[in-house]
């Protein structure tokens, strides 16, 4: 692409108190940065997570709250989207959507029903229909409003320098557990799963580019655990976890986003409700160290994203309508001034450039 671009995923019903009225785009300017408004366009209900192949020409969502995903073309030139097809996820709130390595499949977790499921990606990048579906089981744990089953929310592919895999990286909120699952030949789905702290709320992962682990923030308890992973066995083992809260809140809060610099040296939290996100600097063992927190200036920071090059930090405020920028240097987060105004934002994701 010539262009370089910007989508913007959202919710868009009345029982998630939203404004957001469908996939919104915008041209992004290479040389000072600023994002142009150009369409939004109209889905499904809550088109909440979005991703891209490789190739950027097809953009695909998961339909939060519903049971479905949906396919978009994608115009190389204006970024315009195109409806392709839309079906079903094989579960109910679907939350994240992710590639397979070959992308011929896109990997879906179902929140409510507790289950992953694997959706063929056609040639034509359209979406196809298929019953391979794995259900995660545990115990619920101890935040009964929570935590009433399994509740994966999320399934990253762990992709890393010396390990280009299929494993699917899984924080389960509701059974307190992290699990490594991938797809087999035969259309079995295999499960390596290990419990993490009860009322911890796994949420999100995210890989460390060179060393073999694994962070997840913990949503209930405001924590980030880091994991190693043997990407042979699919092994997970819990290595050490920090708090991701200023020391001196007391109100209530949760984790949400999670990301890495692209050089590892660093490492953001969202917290949901101190309004803050946690800047955890990392060592070259790729353990957490000094850690600051810098005002999401906005309400709800639900995302939070690096742009590709990872000098800029965009975080979503969810219930204030906005995106807000920030430059990343060594010394942590600041504003740059943009504040894009978009309703109920939830993801972003770029294209081009």
């Amino acid at each position: 692409m010539s262009q370089k671009f910007a989508y913007v995923g959202c919710r868009t019903t009345r029982e998630r108190d939203a404004r957001g009225k469908g996939i919104a785009l915008y041209r992004i300017c290479p040389r000072t940065g600023a994002w142009t408004f150009v369409d939004v366009f109209p889905t499904f209900d809550n088109p909440s997570f979005l991703t891209m192949n490789e190739a950027r020409t097809f953009l695909y969502t998961v339909h939060g709250d519903g049971g479905q995903a949906s396919s978009f073309r994608v115009d190389r030139e204006s970024g315009r989207l195109t409806h392709v097809n839309t079906v079903s996820c094989n579960g109910r709130n679907p939350v994240h959507l992710a590639f397979s390595a070959d992308e011929r499949w896109l990997n879906v977790a179902n929140y409510a029903t507790g289950n992953a499921t694997r959706i063929p990606v056609n040639a034509d990048g359209s979406l196809g229909t298929s019953n391979d579906v794995v259900t995660f089981t545990g115990v619920p744990g101890p935040r009964s409003s929570e935590q009433k089953g399994s509740h994966p929310h999320h399934i990253s592919r762990y992709r890393t320098s010396f390990a280009d895999t299929d494993w699917h990286i899984v924080p389960d909120k509701g059974i307190d557990s992290v699990a490594a699952i991938r797809w087999l030949p035969d259309g079995s789905c295999e499960v390596v799963s290990h419990a993490w702290e009860a009322g911890s709320g796994p949420r999100h992962a995210a890989c460390h580019p060179t060393l073999p682990l694994i962070y997840v923030a913990n949503e209930l308890n405001s924590t980030m655990t880091v994991w190693s992973f043997d990407a042979g066995t699919g092994k997970l083992t819990p290595i050490h976890t920090v708090s991701v809260l200023p020391p001196d809140f007391a109100g209530d809060s949760s984790a949400a986003g999670i990301v890495i610099t692209a050089d590892a040296k660093q490492l953001f939290v969202s917290n949901r409700g101190s309004n803050t996100v946690a800047t955890i600097a990392l060592d070259e063992s790729g353990m957490p160290g000094h850690i600051g927190w810098t005002a999401c200036l906005g309400d709800f920071p639900r995302f939070i994203g690096l742009d590709p090059e990872s000098r800029h930090l965009f975080v979503a405020n969810e219930r204030s309508d906005t995106i807000v920028e920030f430059d990343v240097t060594p010394a942590g987060l600041e504003p740059t001034g943009q504040v894009i105004e978009t309703g109920s934002p939830v993801c972003i994701i770029f294209s081009g450039g």
